[in-house]
């Protein structure tokens, strides 16, 4: 059987500018020496650095990583050691349970990898960069002996998250998923997008609601890294024509992490983007997912009524879902019947009959919503309202006697008032039936760890002067480390609760516009926009002013 050596040295021949002749003559004197092929082609110059890698990348199936973009984390320094680095020119990556994801410039050295496990005490995982790239990675990672854990008394200890089910050292392609997978889960991602390209596949982590470059996969692991994520989610692999959608479990530490799939075909291949579903962000409470006091009070107010319909709206990736999800876990107790539809099901919750919208079958929203309504529910949530006749079968359900929970497309929360009216519906339904109406939004906290004052320029703070006392001071993160020097981590949510009072509903008889409906709920209710809850965050020194016209502007 072919060695992994034997298989480098040929794919080296057939390289255009490279005489075979050479190659030969250089394995026999580096056999000779027992020295390292990787460094014998090096020092030789047979081969350029990058060249080397990419002929590395293709033949074994290993991922490679871009240093330079790259974020450690300062706890792994406790997992591997400086002089254990420099000694065998690796740089630790990650800790997933016991596995610990390493980049190494040669992969041939099989001995290395075995002494790494053993001065470790952990499973090796591996990534490829050039030594090059490695050598100023430690150089940067390990530039100081005292750790910023040392400076605040915090504990070193990495991450012991569980390993995925799949075990080290099976096939190179199961490798790689995992390296991807348990990245995902260490950055807090909640999408993982892995691309096809002409030359390989991109892979990118959405993080706090932004895409971020993170590795490159060999193109020759093409087609094995989309069957391998097919064949987890139970997919048809031979379909590589068509959209597939599905999803999968994974058991991290004490807790399974849901993964919602989908395949888009592209130029070069198909698209695979992995939604990251942990339902532990559904017991957190609304208060923590950053919601105001009295906001939580409305909201939790709103969803013990007997019957009536509550909306949340904003654009998609505001965090509506969560926010229903939330909702709907105060009220799944066993004397409730609570029934979902949604396209598709986001999370699996036990206590819940969820239906997944089907229109290949004729199985749409307004469909389902009729079908529900037979089965005496208590609690109905949809997914999403799009038509008028979905939402003419939900405001009347909400009338005899259910609680409609549900999802708008709209800038604001009284626009959601008049769109409904908009749509075809009798006002005086949308009257009677409407109980609460929650726009929202996310946006970026700043990173407790480079957290510092900002200088802002004379005209951005003329667009916001009237709301900032004299000798307020204002944040932003420099960036460091834990944030991977975007300044940001985690998020926050910002609100704008409309409370459907009697005179609302004379309104919406009358037919009012959402500005005057709001301008009435701001004056009478105390009702704050979402540009206000934004601001305040702000001041508080929760978010930057950056976030401030990202998220929402004033006239909303």
């Amino acid at each position: 059987m072919e060695t992994i050596q034997e298989r480098i040295l040929k794919a080296l021949k057939e390289l255009p500018n490279i005489n075979p002749a050479d190659v030969d003559a250089l394995s026999e004197a580096q056999q000779d020496k027992n020295v390292s092929l990787v460094k014998t082609l090096l020092k030789q110059g047979l081969i350029s650095e990058q060249d080397l890698l990419i002929l590395l990348m293709r033949e074994l199936h290993v991922p490679s990583i871009d240093m330079t973009k790259y974020r450690f984390d300062e706890r792994l320094k406790t997992v591997l050691g400086e002089k254990t680095a420099r000694q065998y020119m690796v740089m630790p990556i990650s800790l997933l349970g016991q596995t610990l994801t390493v980049a190494i410039a040669d992969p041939l050295n099989v001995f290395m990898l075995d002494d790494l496990r053993n001065v470790t005490g952990k499973e090796i995982d591996i990534v490829i960069a050039s030594e090059t790239q490695i050598l100023r990675a430690i150089d940067r990672f390990y530039k100081s002996a005292a750790t910023a854990a040392a400076d605040t008394g915090m504990s070193m200890e990495a991450d012991q998250q569980e390993e995925p089910q799949d075990a080290v050292g099976e096939a190179p392609v199961i490798r790689i998923v995992n390296l991807v997978i348990k990245e995902a889960l260490r950055q807090r991602a909640s999408d993982i997008h892995i691309e096809p390209l002409e030359q390989g596949m991109r892979v990118r982590f959405r993080i706090d609601g932004i895409l971020q470059d993170i590795l490159t996969i060999p193109k020759e692991s093409k087609n094995a890294v989309g069957v391998r994520i097919k064949l987890m989610a139970n997919l048809d692999i031979t379909n590589t024509q068509t959209p597939q959608d599905g999803r999968f479990k994974m058991k991290v530490g004490k807790q399974e992490v849901d993964f919602r799939v989908s395949m888009l075909p592209t130029t070069f291949g198909q698209k695979i983007v992995m939604r990251v579903l942990d339902k532990n962000n559904l017991s957190v409470g609304l208060s923590n997912l950053g919601f105001s006091k009295s906001a939580v009070i409305v909201l939790e107010e709103s969803v013990y009524k007997p019957y009536g319909m509550v909306l949340v709206t904003g654009p998609t990736g505001s965090g509506k879902s969560t926010t229903l999800y939330s909702l709907i876990s105060k009220l799944n107790t066993p004397d409730r019947n609570i029934i979902t539809i949604e396209e598709p099901v986001e999370y699996l919750v036990d206590g819940l009959t969820q239906i997944e919208v089907r229109p290949d079958i004729g199985l749409n929203f307004a469909a389902g919503l009729r079908a529900i309504l037979r089965q005496s529910p208590d609690v109905v949530m949809v997914g999403e309202i799009r038509d008028a006749e979905t939402a003419d079968i939900a405001i009347k359900a909400s009338l005899t006697g259910q609680l409609v929970l549900s999802t708008l497309h709209t800038n604001s929360a009284a626009d959601a008032v008049t769109r409904l009216v908009d749509m075809g519906l009798e006002p005086f339904l949308v009257a009677s039936s409407l109980v609460l109406v929650c726009a929202q939004r996310l946006c970026r906290r700043i990173c407790d760890s480079c957290k510092k004052p900002m200088d802002i320029k004379p005209e951005v703070l003329k667009k916001i002067q009237h709301r900032i006392k004299p000798g307020t001071v204002l944040y932003e993160g420099r960036g460091c480390e834990r944030c991977r020097g975007t300044g940001y981590k985690g998020r926050v949510g910002v609100t704008e609760v409309l409370q459907i009072d009697d005179n609302i509903r004379d309104m919406l008889l009358k037919r009012s516009t959402s500005i005057e409906i709001t301008r009435y709920a701001q004056k009478n209710q105390g009702m704050k926009l979402l540009f206000d809850d934004v601001v305040d965050k702000m001041l508080a020194g929760e978010t930057t002013l950056t976030e401030v016209f990202r998220v929402a502007s004033e006239e909303e």
